[in-house]
């Protein structure tokens, strides 16, 4: 069985029990989740590609011993880090194992205090490599912005739209510019029946009112000044698919009435025709104002409203969910180096305090072009070379974390509550990241 949990594990693998006994106690003392095994067999079987944790395992095993226990990890996922224990008689045969890939090994005997160190790196190195995986796929899965962020309202929002997804429902988008709206309409779309399918976004505001018509519902040959040659409109060439409607909100209200029908009928007439075409599609409208308000105004029917009105998903700004703002810099910042094929990127104290002092009212998109600017070291950016001792970017990231956590708990008088408060996170992701930081809120009381 795999061991799933995103909770960080140290499988502690030794056939003498006495010995297994006192260091799993020594991780445990120092606050380690430990899983213990007399067996490698039975390790290897609570291990898989998703393990989040790391092993520790003695060399000298009967059945299978640690080095083939090693082996066979590293067909599951070599990236898994694996600490060997041994003694005096296997180190050339440990340090060969640390050329193979092993993060590190023990000599027996070896005080306890060196095991949790090493444990501990292990950890943090497996937490950065998952880390950056999911940063990753979710880059490969949705563009320049994807929705990055442990914060709760972020959670909730991935959560909701797992599960909005597979209904097939109409859904109405709301969020600030620059929050990803579109994005939420392509995960709308990819974790849906609908993927693999036509997705076609329309940018509403940018349609002038007297080509709309033509551009969303198409026109037959001939069909007035429209053309000689019949075109196929946006809304039929989503057919199948998701048509996205951004900034609905701008749509002229005689379009608005028509853009009802395609909802409540699922048909389209084309300019010049006669006979409607049935569509079948999903429509996610996003607006960037208050369609309430809109409404009061005159300038949104309401009926379009209610019609739209199935689901609702609004999209916090990002100065609501400022604890994301690191991990969505380090995403931005790594992409930037990589396209300009640097592997290196230094924060300056310039850069940290923007990220902390700024309200972001451009949201995430301002973030993405502060973070390209920053390491391009374009004029006013703050950004610094990087030096041949410089940390790598989420070594950086952690530090920089680790600075916000430490000035919100200076300005709170280590106030854990109000910490909790002005970060915006769940009590155990803080508690977590003060102890992978070596932070005490004692010590700012």
């Amino acid at each position: 069985m795999t061991f799933f949990t995103d909770t960080q594990t140290v499988f502690f693998v030794d056939d003498d029990a006495t010995l297994r006994e006192a260091n799993v106690q020594s991780l445990e003392l120092a606050g380690i989740d430990v899983a213990a095994f007399g067996d490698a067999a039975d390790a290897l079987a609570g291990i898989g590609a998703d393990f989040p944790g790391a092993l520790v395992s003695d060399i000298r095993m009967p059945r299978m011993d640690g080095l083939q226990l090693f082996a066979r990890v590293r067909e599951i996922d070599p990236e898994i880090p694996v600490i060997l224990i041994t003694g005096h008689a296997d180190v050339p045969t440990a340090i060969a194992a640390l050329r193979d890939g092993a993060f590190d090994f023990l000599t027996k005997p070896f005080a306890a205090d060196h095991l949790v160190a090493s444990v501990r790196k292990a950890l943090e190195t497996r937490r950065l490599v998952l880390d950056n995986r999911r940063l990753r796929a979710a880059a490969e899965d949705s563009g320049d912005s994807p929705l990055i962020g442990d914060s709760p309202t972020m959670a909730r929002l991935r959560d909701t739209i797992a599960q909005v997804a597979k209904a097939d429902i109409d859904v109405l988008v709301e969020g600030e510019t620059g929050t990803g709206k579109e994005l939420v309409a392509r995960l709308l779309h990819r974790l849906g029946p609908r993927r693999g399918k036509p997705f076609v976004a329309v940018n509403c505001g940018a349609l002038p009112e007297a080509l709309a018509e033509a551009e969303l519902f198409g026109h037959e040959a001939g069909a007035g000044p429209h053309g000689r040659f019949e075109r196929v409109g946006r809304i039929e060439a989503s057919n199948g698919g998701t048509l996205f409607l951004d900034e609905i909100d701008s749509m002229a209200l005689a379009v608005q009435a028509k853009m009802l029908r395609v909802l409540e009928e699922r048909e389209i007439l084309r300019l010049g025709a006669e006979t409607p075409r049935v569509v079948r599609l999903r429509v996610v409208a996003a607006a960037k104002t208050d369609l309430d308000a809109a409404i009061g105004a005159g300038r949104f029917r309401s009926d379009l409203f209610y019609r739209l009105n199935v689901v609702r998903l609004r999209i916090p700004p990002l100065r609501e969910r400022r604890a994301d703002v690191p991990q969505l810099f380090a995403h931005f910042a790594g992409e930037a180096a990589e396209q300009v094929g640097s592997g290196r990127y230094v924060m300056s104290d310039a850069v940290r305090r923007r990220l902390v002092d700024h309200d972001w009212p451009g949201n995430v998109r301002e973030l993405r072009n502060f973070a390209f600017s920053a390491v391009l070291d374009l004029p006013g950016q703050g950004a610094t070379p990087a030096s041949d001792s410089a940390l790598a970017l989420p070594e950086r990231v952690g530090r920089f974390e680790a600075s916000i956590i430490r000035e919100s708990l200076a300005a709170t008088g280590g106030s854990v509550a109000e910490t909790l408060r002005l970060l915006g996170i769940p009590r155990k992701t803080l508690y977590d990241k003060m102890a992978r930081h070596g932070i005490e809120p004692r010590d700012f009381r």
